[in-house]
């Protein structure tokens, strides 16, 4: 029961007014809304392994005596930190709450523009993590396709004020 209460405090800030909607259980448990959030699941899945194997990554890197720019351990903890974020989304999303779903849709259209954006900045990143962040964009981008298919629009469905 505290834990939900956390939850609740957390759900409030994260998804202001719209905080307490619930979309009708019955879309959730389609097998089409199903299947979708087990490879949205996947996904985040992937984006999280990515994130600790580029944090792995530059920690090898470093020790072997290779400079690590402060951008790219920065880029690692925002990605671990944004992953994180979009897991709770997710996981509330899954338990009905519109603001779960509009949040983790909104941030998977944004953060791939961000992602490589700044992966474009010529000198900004290495290779490697100019690579990394081209994959967690495309995978993002899988994660924003199915959040904005028909399917789930209609399941979170925007609710009349």
């Amino acid at each position: 029961m505290a834990m939900e209460t956390l939850f609740a405090k957390i759900d409030h800030i994260a998804g202001g007014k719209k905080a307490g909607i619930l979309v009708p259980s019955e879309g959730l448990e389609l097998p089409k809304t199903k299947r979708a959030f087990a490879w949205i699941t996947w996904l985040l899945l992937f984006e999280l392994v990515l994130g600790f194997g580029a944090v792995v990554y530059a920690i090898i890197i470093a020790r072997a005596g290779e400079p690590v720019p402060f951008a790219v351990w920065m880029r690692t903890v925002v990605v671990l930190g944004m992953t994180v974020t979009l897991f709770y989304f997710f996981w509330r999303a899954t338990k009905g709450f519109y603001w779960g779903y509009q949040r983790l849709r909104l941030f998977t259209q944004i953060f791939p523009i961000i992602t490589l954006v700044m992966a474009a900045i010529p000198g900004l990143y290495p290779v490697w993590m100019i690579t990394e962040q081209i994959v967690f964009s495309l995978v993002m981008i899988g994660v924003g396709d199915f959040l904005t298919g028909d399917h789930l629009r209609e399941v979170f469905r925007r609710p009349e004020d």
